[in-house]
């Protein structure tokens, strides 16, 4: 397991679409692992493989009370309801706005052992799972909202950015200094 740095607004990552993985290994057990880490680390609910600059179809969620899981190739099966809500997003920190998703919905997956799994969700869970699969879809939250407030935050992200160099933002847990 290692932290990974974040890929922030403006790298070409996050728009990608990531690739589907033809089978869960090691390699994309160590990923998960990553994921977790460095959400927790970031203080997230979810994190997806392209926020940390790797274009595949992997993503963690963990929603306290609800549940934690890896997404392992999801796809959405259903949905139902609306819900509106407030997000932010550890690649865009710092800027919120409400984005309506779906208020319930089920999501097939595989796990980390390849076997295929159901997860139904509702709520705030779905949320953070709807806004994940965004995610390796590159889409972003941003994406969700009116035009107008969508310039109105961008034009706040470059404002908080001025100065700042590159795309890439270390993590460092809570309690460790930075040198």
């Amino acid at each position: 397991m290692s932290l990974r740095q974040l890929h922030l607004l403006g790298s070409p990552v996050l728009r990608q679409r990531a690739h589907e993985v033809a089978g869960v290994d090691e390699g994309v057990r160590a990923l998960i692992a990553d994921l977790y880490e460095t959400m927790r680390a970031a203080k997230g609910v979810g994190l997806a493989s392209n926020q940390i600059g790797v274009a595949r179809r992997v993503a963690v969620v963990s929603v306290e009370n609800e549940g934690e899981f890896p997404l392992i190739n999801p796809v959405i099966v259903e949905r139902d309801g609306k819900q509106v809500g407030e997000e932010g997003c550890l690649s865009i920190p710092d800027i919120y706005a409400d984005v309506e998703r779906a208020e319930r919905l089920v999501v097939e997956t595989l796990d980390e052992s390849g076997a295929r799994k159901r997860i139904e969700a509702a709520g705030y869970l779905a949320r953070a799972i709807q806004h994940e699969i965004d995610h390796l879809d590159g889409i972003l939250f941003l994406d969700r909202i009116g035009p107008l407030k969508r310039r109105r935050l961008l034009a706040d992200w470059k404002k908080s950015r001025r100065g700042a160099d590159g795309h890439l933002k270390d993590v460092v847990p809570e309690g460790a200094s930075r040198l």
